[in-house]
């Protein structure tokens, strides 16, 4: 049974999460990915703020593609994560409270989804089609210069995740790999 969730997200709405559970995230996401991150280091390295206020927010990995016509986004499957790995510390520390993305972490951002009690979120891959009928609205809201890769506005509903990582240390990926070492893998 899926849990459903409205953004901003909040400490409270995190804490009941568990790797392993299925969201049904509602409300307002941000995409951005490895150019966008960058720009967003550095600025707030100079002392400006982000281009957007990123507290309770959720950031999805994703560069959708143009949309067809009559629709208002094309594709928008998950980004693989690691990629962001360098930067998402950083964005935690800037409130971020959630990251929708494919694929494992590493330990510094595992931990640091721990100390900032945020939770990573995985989208499946190969499902940018079906995730993209979940928007509902699309903004451009930041480095729009940077195409795809533009910090986008949007407002979703239902849009289905899985909490890999969640706010207690827990990974759903290491717990897989675990379980099959246990009963699958050759003895």
């Amino acid at each position: 049974m899926s849990k459903n969730i409205t953004t901003p997200l909040t400490d409270e709405a995190l804490a009941d999460l568990k790797a392993g559970d299925e969201v049904l995230l509602t409300g307002v996401i941000y995409t951005a990915r490895d150019a966008a991150h960058r720009r967003i280091i550095e600025a707030v390295g100079r002392g400006e703020a982000p281009p957007i206020d990123l507290k309770g927010q959720t950031i999805y990995y994703t560069g959708p593609t143009p949309p067809r016509p009559g629709h208002i986004i094309g594709s928008a499957g998950p980004t693989t994560a690691y990629r962001m790995d360098t930067f998402t510390p950083t964005m935690l520390e800037l409130g971020t409270k959630a990251i929708v993305g494919k694929g494992g972490r590493s330990k510094e951002v595992r931990d640091a989804f721990v100390s900032h009690k945020a939770v990573y979120f995985g989208a499946i891959g190969g499902s940018g089609a079906l995730l993209a009928g979940t928007i509902k609205k699309v903004d451009i809201v930041a480095y729009e210069d940077l195409g795809t890769e533009a910090i986008r506005r949007l407002e979703v509903e239902d849009f289905p995740v899985i909490v890999v990582n969640d706010i207690y240390g827990n990974d759903l990926l290491e717990q897989g790999k675990s379980e099959w070492k246990r009963t699958v893998a050759p003895r």
